[in-house]
């Protein structure tokens, strides 16, 4: 799982504005409140993004990356997929993820992408990082009008456990010098993936450890400036 620190997300190419951020409440369709952050473009490009973060919840990295979407035009909704059971988006470095972990349903995160969806006018994407990630790419199947979903070294039994019932295209964005999720793995849900018939794309950073998209580590500016323009691509589509 992600323990890196918090840093400065890769610069969003367009330079442009946005016109307000900040934290907002959402609710479900069965009533459960629960905090967002939002980042609404100046400029709106006609797509949007909910984002699912790692098990930080919505750390600072993450406000920053809605930001940045939002600089592209992106309207920007994240939200912690934790605080059902944690009770609290603060999150301490001595926070035990584990028992939450045990008690996530995939109905419930289902039910708060749909709700943070609903606050986006056009085409709504999902982004996730992480365990956020698998949960991203699992979305695929929920049926909640998503355009489509992208996660970055997620881990693959949450595509596994939907397979047949991905119904959007979906992006992967891998690291090669993953421990936590070895392209392997990878390797063979591309595999079960082709055989399904699903609309995919997978691409693997050769070297790059997992998590460096959101590390402060120099050396991987390239891999993340790819994974940018490589989001771009595949929103527009």
């Amino acid at each position: 799982m992600c323990h890196s620190n918090d840093s400065r997300p890769p610069a969003a190419p367009t330079g442009g504005a946005v016109a307000s951020h900040g934290p907002i409440r959402l609710s479900t369709a069965d009533g459960f409140d629960f905090p967002a952050y939002e980042a609404i473009p100046a400029t709106a490009n006609g797509r949007g993004v909910v984002l699912l973060p790692d098990i930080r919840g919505v750390a600072p990295f993450y406000r920053e990356l809605a930001q940045r979407f939002a600089e592209a035009g992106f309207h920007t909704v994240a939200y912690d997929y934790f605080f059902r059971t944690a009770g609290s988006d603060a999150r301490g470095d001595d926070f035990d993820f584990r028992p939450h972990i045990a008690r996530l349903r995939r109905e419930e995160v289902v039910a708060q992408t749909a709700a943070a969806a609903a606050r986006i006018d056009g085409r709504v994407f999902s982004v996730g990082f992480c365990l956020g990630g698998g949960l991203s790419w699992q979305l695929a199947a929920s049926g909640i009008g998503l355009a489509g979903t992208i996660g970055f070294y997620g881990l693959p039994h949450f595509v596994d456990e939907v397979l047949e019932d991905v119904a959007v295209p979906q992006l992967y964005l891998l690291a090669g010098a993953d421990v936590a999720t070895p392209p392997e793995a990878f390797q063979a849900l591309r595999e079960r993936l082709d055989r399904a018939g699903k609309t995919y794309e997978m691409h693997t950073y050769d070297g790059a450890p997992h998590s460096f998209f959101d590390r402060a580590q120099g050396e991987w500016s390239q891999a993340c400036d790819d994974a940018w323009r490589r989001i771009l691509r595949f929103t527009a589509a």
